[in-house]
């Protein structure tokens, strides 16, 4: 199974746009920084597996992870670990190299009730996306998933959710995702979106402005598109190094962000389709972190939990706050909680 990244790479001087992929381990030398994939929810008393890529994208073997305050884990062959989820707590952090995820933790229900699966209307080809609500087996590989008929990769599995990779021969467009495993079987619908990019135009010239124009396939609909620089000493974009654009829709479903270049070399930049904001899970992630907060802090981030739920309409304020405290904030257990709330309210 190949991995993909929506990360897109090109140089002042060629401006030929190419996106990765990523097709096997990692090695050493690129695991210096990683991602911890969680699966959104998982369930108390029960086993998950939580998967670990590399700098370069590619499922990371070998890598130490922390879950909550002592379990300590080490990825298999397969960049994977399973662990029990704790009693007693409203989330999970899992951390690792620096860097941290988190995950909503979820009472176990009893055996036999009907579940509906739930996954976002529209995702990207090139981004791993959950799906929720099934009866899942705990072991990623256990769960046989399939998006119109294609074998889609499962890179992390709790008995609620699962994170999902679309195959590379995917195409865009609506789609049918099947799910099998020893519980039973399952379906759900969604639509692959795939987002290009031109060159900019004009063509970028050290201090002068440009634009990046943006177009999707596979979708008619609006969308809200995250665009971040990975390159911020040889390119930028004018409204700061991560910057949100939502897609005109329609038949031409395109947008654009003004960019400018500081120098020649490579720049690279990742895109992704965000999806609806969750404004229970901000709250219930904020009421986690309250606890690790700062004593000066304790109030406030209570207050934003009680404001999240009385007034949603907030919720773009509250995001914009998060990430300041976030920005002020040493890594750590408190920080991935802040950064999921901000996240889930985006």
């Amino acid at each position: 199974m190949k991995f993909a990244l929506s990360l897109f790479v090109a140089s002042i001087t060629s401006l030929t746009q190419i996106s990765t992929i990523a097709r096997a381990q990692s090695s050493a030398s690129t695991t210096w920084a990683v991602s911890i994939i969680l699966p959104a929810k998982l369930v108390a008393g029960k086993a998950a597996t939580l998967a670990v890529l590399g700098v370069d994208g590619r499922l990371a073997e070998g890598i130490t992870v922390t879950v909550g305050e002592t379990l300590r884990l080490k990825t298999d062959q397969t960049g994977r670990a399973t662990f029990i989820t704790p009693f007693g707590v409203p989330a999970v952090v899992a951390s690792g190299s620096g860097n941290g995820a988190a995950a909503l933790v979820e009472a176990a229900e009893p055996p036999g009730k009907t579940k509906t699966l739930v996954a976002s209307p529209i995702v990207s080809l090139l981004d791993q996306f959950s799906i929720c609500g099934g009866h899942f087996v705990e072991q990623a590989d256990a769960n046989r998933v399939s998006i119109n008929a294609e074998r889609a990769f499962v890179l992390a599995a709790s008995p609620e959710c699962l994170v999902v990779l679309a195959n590379p021969r995917a195409l865009p467009g609506p789609a049918k995702i099947t799910i099998e495993n020893s519980s039973g079987n399952w379906e759900a619908s969604t639509t692959l979106a795939s987002l290009h990019f031109d060159p900019p135009i004009p063509a970028l010239v050290p201090e002068k402005k440009s634009k990046l124009a943006l177009h999707v396939q596979g979708s008619d609909q609006q969308l809200r598109v995250r665009v971040e620089n990975r390159t911020p000493g040889v390119f930028r974009f004018l409204r700061g190094d991560a910057q949100d654009l939502v897609t005109s829709g329609g038949a031409e479903n395109s947008g654009e962000i003004g960019a400018v270049a500081v120098g020649a070399g490579d720049f690279s930049f990742r895109a992704r389709i965000l999806p609806a904001p969750d404004p229970s899970a901000a709250r219930r992630y904020l009421l986690a972190s309250e606890s690790l907060a700062p004593k000066e802090l304790k109030s406030r981030i209570n207050g934003y939990a009680r404001d999240i739920e009385r007034h949603p309409g907030n919720a773009e304020k509250i995001a914009r706050d998060l990430q300041i405290i976030a920005s002020r904030t040493i890594a750590g257990d408190f920080k991935t909680l802040l950064e999921a709330a901000r996240t889930a309210l985006q």
